[in-house]
């Protein structure tokens, strides 16, 4: 088995190649001999619309019930809806087959116990469990549950929308849609949806609304028909992409601005959660509305622990895992967090640009993803922290964020791809690309040495 598949926060890898049917059996009877010494046993399992999603469910639900544990099985759904069913049948754990915003040849499993994210070390305990083949032996029960139905029953009683509103949805043809858009039509929302179909083959883009190719119908769609709101969703549904009246794209900071703002309007002083690739202003604006901002290592497992720890009322991501604690479970749902929007919304009776009008302008980028193997990465990132530290202030609380008075320069490894992840800020355009080839170039640099 290809240990590479054992990421920070998830197992991933090529359907066929790195991970056989054999392989996933394996992977069930690590799992589930994991939940069993941790003296749970009673899981949920759900999966996505991926072409190898069936048979891989099948699979690891007859790895974990070789050893013991008792399985149900609620189906393809978003992963906040096998959240949901841990919480909702007092489960004791869940195994979730997806690889989320992955392109449709991977495929790979989100882990919880309880409604913790089992990552980093226990991932490896795992790993170790199989390559040890220390599986513990006996024969779980096997049955079968709707969720969707009583998470829909779930959202809608908790949303209350002040008036109509006008949403573009764009699924990705993930499994989001399916979801969503019933939701949103219930809600008495005006709804126009593309993409919403599942298909595991991804034909229209691929299911990552944080890339802006990906957003472009979408976007399309919502300068066409006027619309209030444009949503879009990765390929598990735990990530939300949106799209203002405008056509802009609004990134995971700038709706943490938006949401903070509410929450702090009921909550004062409460905490929250985000990482470090999000916007200086972004933590200044909590900071500035009374809340209390803390910066914290990228990956849905890492934040929600440390969600726990603070005791947060929400966290967010610039790739729109967006956590809320208040009002809900503290748990990333992209449906839930649109959801929380368009109350805003219709609330304020404001469009997304009037609500962020008073934000101070700065110049970003997005993501930038520059290919780097797997084994080097870390490596990388070590020596361009290095580097960085004996000349500037810097974070590297999770890979080096390099300070300057005017803005600032990011590189992390990648917890899901062979890749680092850069992203720069500042206040002036100029400023922004001599920042950016200053990161670019020492990078380059170490990359060839």
């Amino acid at each position: 088995m290809n240990p590479g598949m054992f990421r920070e926060y998830d197992i991933r890898g090529i359907a066929g190649k790195d991970m056989t049917e054999d392989d996933v059996f394996l992977i069930g009877k690590g799992v589930g001999t994991f939940i069993r010494e941790h003296s749970r046993s009673k899981l949920s399992v759900g999966r996505d619309c991926r072409l190898t999603s069936d048979l891989y469910s099948d699979k690891v639900i007859e790895g974990l019930l070789s050893t013991g544990c008792d399985v149900i099985d609620i189906g393809i759904c978003p992963t906040p809806v096998l959240y949901f069913s841990i919480q909702h049948y007092n489960q004791e754990g869940g195994v979730m087959v997806t690889a989320s915003h992955n392109p449709g040849e991977y495929n790979g499993f989100k882990l919880c116990i309880g409604l913790d994210s089992i990552h980093g070390k226990d991932l490896q305990k795992i790993l170790g469990i199989i390559n040890e083949k220390s599986f513990v032996q006996g024969k779980g029960s096997l049955s079968t549950a709707d969720v969707v139905t009583p998470y829909l029953e779930f959202v809608e009683n908790n949303i209350n929308l002040a008036g109509p509103i006008k949403v573009g949805v764009d699924a990705g043809n993930g499994t989001a849609g399916v979801v969503a858009v019933p939701l949103f039509k219930k809600l008495n929302c005006e709804v126009y949806d593309i993409y919403c179909d599942m298909d595991g083959t991804f034909p229209n883009h691929e299911a990552d609304p944080t890339v802006e190719k990906n957003m472009q119908d979408l976007i399309a769609m919502v300068k066409e028909k006027g619309l209030d709101i444009g949503i879009g969703y990765d390929g598990d549904g735990d990530r939300v992409g949106v799209v203002d009246e405008k056509g802009n794209i609004v990134y995971g900071d700038k709706l943490m601005i938006i949401f903070a703002r509410e929450i702090l309007s009921r909550k004062p002083g409460a905490t929250f959660i985000s990482e470090v690739k999000c916007s200086k202003i972004m933590y200044d604006d909590i900071e500035k509305h009374g809340g209390r901002a803390i910066m914290w290592k990228t990956g849905h497992s890492l934040i929600k622990k440390k969600m726990k720890e603070e005791n947060a009322e929400l966290a967010g991501e610039m790739s729109g895992h967006m956590f809320f604690a208040d009002r809900y479970f503290g748990y990333d749902d992209a449906t839930y967090a649109s959801c929380r929007l368009l109350e805003i919304l219709t609330k304020t009776g404001k469009k997304i640009s009037e609500l962020l009008s008073d934000v101070p302008r700065t110049y970003t980028t997005p993501e930038i993803r520059v290919e780097c193997p797997d084994d080097k990465k870390f490596v990388v990132v070590q020596k361009i922290t290095d580097y960085f530290r004996e000349r500037y202030n810097v974070i590297d609380i999770d890979g080096v964020r390099v300070l300057f008075e005017d803005g600032w320069g990011l590189v992390r490894a990648s917890n899901t791809q062979p890749a680092l992840v850069l992203r720069f800020e500042a206040m002036s355009e100029s400023r922004l690309s001599e920042i950016r080839n200053l990161v670019e170039s020492t990078l380059a640099d170490i990359q060839k040495a």
